[in-house]
């Protein structure tokens, strides 16, 4: 997973006036979740930023609200690829990853970013996109190959989830499809259903008459 460094200052207004204030200035409100997770009644001092969500038995999750330059996170938007994100706020560096997006429907522009936060021994989930590599049996037979799936869910520690999945398709034959089911990856448990489509090479009109030829 590539690195990228972003620097964050906490929120710790969260009327809708100061949203706006935000955005109109340039930044984009955001939040860190999956911190640590703490007892109730909670006897520790929270930092600027952070606030208490109850979750069970007693126990809440620290989550952290702060903003970002919109101009310094541009580069970890609009790219295909997954980053793990040096964050720095309150005088420290957390690691998290980005895990979602809310833009505004008409002027596409961002409106919200979800971060977690991840730690060496704690799985996380995160899509990774799909890559194909080789060149299939079918489609030197006149077949088309179609890539159903571009992004695969993945469950890991964060430092062993890669930047694409990697498949190969040299084996391939027409008419053949390649199921989440048939693919495993070291280290890493997908999350999708077994039998969803990730790729197959697609009968075409000249491989279908090349066939019945052959058939005849």
């Amino acid at each position: 997973m590539k690195k990228f460094a972003l620097k964050a200052e906490p929120r710790t207004e969260l009327t809708k006036q100061n949203l706006k204030k935000l955005r109109k200035e340039g930044s984009i409100p955001a939040v860190i979740s999956g911190g640590k997770i703490v007892d109730l009644p909670f006897e520790g001092t929270l930092k600027p930023g952070e606030k208490l969500v109850e979750i069970e038995n007693g126990k809440a999750v620290i989550t952290t609200d702060i903003s970002v330059k919109a101009e310094d996170v541009r580069k970890l938007i609009y790219t295909p690829d997954i980053f793990e994100v040096d964050l720095d706020l309150n005088g420290e560096t957390k690691k998290v990853v980005m895990k979602d997006l809310q833009f505004q429907p008409v002027k596409d522009t961002v409106l919200h970013i979800d971060f977690l936060e991840v730690y060496p021994d704690k799985p996380i989930v995160m899509e990774v996109p799909v890559q194909v590599e080789g060149h299939a049996e079918g489609v030197k037979a006149g077949g088309k190959l179609t890539l159903t799936m571009r992004k695969l869910k993945t469950k890991a520690t964060y430092d062993k989830i890669p930047e694409k999945l990697v498949v190969n398709v040299d084996n391939l034959g027409l008419g053949q499809s390649m199921s989440v089911g048939d693919l495993h990856f070291e280290g890493l448990e997908l999350m999708n259903a077994k039998n969803a489509v990730v790729c197959a090479v697609k009968l075409t009109r000249a491989a279908r008459g090349a066939q019945a030829k052959a058939e005849e």
